[in-house]
């Protein structure tokens, strides 16, 4: 199915409802379900047919490798599933225990999280043991050095639940299989930064690391600034999401790493820090009362993980003043139900399949194959269930882990008051009712 195609089937079908106007029920006017417990689920559903058979060395054997037609990415799938889905995971694993409360759903948690931290280091020992069945692709093709920069980003999120628990060898081979990306030769856009965090997961494990790599692909993209929170994708501007799948959240994890290695990158992160903020604002206003979101650009088959950036900003607490943690959570919850809900998401044996929402092969791109879309769904894993502390404390202790109920994106306010929303021009409410 061409693009153009797909976008009018999806506007026929609800999915870019968002921008139809409809009148809003009382159902889409209420805050959206979706607590803890149903993300946790779907993360769960999300990570155990990779993790369980990559920890047992039965990855290559098991898992389906559904692509585009004339493509072949049976030699990269496997790393694109563990690499993308570690990144969305880590957030969750790396939390630690909750001594605020003694409830029985979160000493349940926890001992799942440790669980599950168990199993992702398992997983990775074997995808790194040249002995290994699922000893994994690094250094074929072109695709390993993105999946090595999510397996970086993850261990990153997770220092304390996953790279400090690693066992030594696993840290060595771990090291090797980093540094053999570097021979790969990464494209003039956003992969710049799938070096740099490469180098970050080095660094990071106590290993050399390259200062050019980092410093090329930090000077790029400040010169690719196109402003209101935008960067182009090398030379050119892409209207997508990859903003938020790739450029904002690895940027930020660059600077975080790297910002006190060099004076000029120090002075880097107060911008690339405002900018992801303003984005994250921008993301947030693109979610409907449903759960839908305009369905354009490249890559629509990474489902919900288009809103990584602003799930990003919610772990680090750095959302727009005006931007509630808890309607983020509300709008999150609403955009997983909208793609990961829909009947034959995923296959009898609980893989997931192509698609924006259900099962769609034909927007399959080049890329795009269920280990490709694993991580993207999983991406920001429970990164926006944080503590409810005010955004202006975001750089305070949070005290415990008590949450407002999800409230209603900002996009459902303003269809449903006639009142004026803090940071909505009146341009972009009459525009909801084209």
């Amino acid at each position: 199915m061409e693009r153009r195609d797909f976008v009018k089937t999806a506007a026929a079908g609800g999915i870019v409802s968002a921008l139809t106007g409809a009148a809003l029920t009382a159902q889409d006017a209420a805050p959206p379900e979706g607590g803890r417990g149903a993300w946790v689920a779907t993360l769960r559903r999300l990570a155990d047919p990779v993790l369980n058979n990559l920890a047992n060395g039965t990855l290559k054997a098991r898992m389906p490798v559904e692509q585009a037609p004339h493509t072949d990415r049976r030699s990269v799938s496997h790393l694109e599933a563990l690499g993308r889905l570690v990144a969305g995971l880590a957030p969750w694993i790396e939390l630690p225990p909750d001594s605020s409360t003694s409830s029985a759903q979160a000493k349940d948690e926890e001992r799942l999280r440790a669980q599950y931290a168990d199993l992702t280091r398992r997983a990775i020992a074997r995808a790194v043991d040249p002995s290994s069945p699922d000893y994994l692709n690094f250094t074929t093709d072109r695709q390993p050095l993105v999946d090595a920069a999510f397996l970086a980003h993850g261990l990153l999120r997770a220092p304390r639940a996953l790279r400090d628990a690693l066992d030594p060898t696993v840290k060595r081979q771990l090291v090797v299989a980093f540094e053999s990306t570097r021979p790969i030769l990464p494209g003039f856009n956003n992969w710049l930064l799938f070096s740099a965090t490469v180098e970050a997961g080095l660094k990071s494990l106590g290993a050399n690391w390259d200062r050019m790599r980092v410093d090329y692909a930090l000077r790029q993209h400040e010169d690719w600034y196109k402003g209101d929170g935008a960067y182009a994708d090398g030379p050119s501007f892409h209207w997508d999401y990859y903003n938020s799948f790739v450029i904002h959240p690895m940027l930020l994890a660059v600077i975080d790493t790297f910002g006190d290695e060099q004076p000029g990158w120090k002075a880097m992160r107060p911008r690339i820090v405002d900018r992801a903020r303003r984005y994250a604002a921008v993301q947030e206003r693109l979610i409907g009362a449903d759960g839908s979101f305009p369905a354009f650009g490249r890559s629509l088959t990474y489902r919900c993980g288009a809103f990584h950036l602003l799930a990003d900003m919610a772990l680090r607490r750095g959302l727009p003043d005006d931007v509630a943690p808890a309607q983020v959570r509300g709008a999150l919850s609403a955009v997983i139900r909208r793609t990961l809900d829909a009947p034959e998401t995923f296959d009898a044996g609980g893989w997931l399949r192509i698609g924006l929402s259900g099962h769609q092969p034909g927007i399959g791109e080049l890329e795009p194959s269920p280990g490709a879309d694993e991580q993207r769904d999983a991406e920001f894993g429970l990164q926006a269930e944080q503590p409810s502390t005010h955004n202006r404390l975001r750089n305070a202790k949070a005290p415990g882990r008590r949450r407002d109920p999800p409230a209603s994106a900002t996009s459902t306010k303003a269809r449903r008051s006639s009142r004026s929303i803090p940071g909505v021009p009146l341009i972009a409410t009459q525009m909801a009712k084209l």
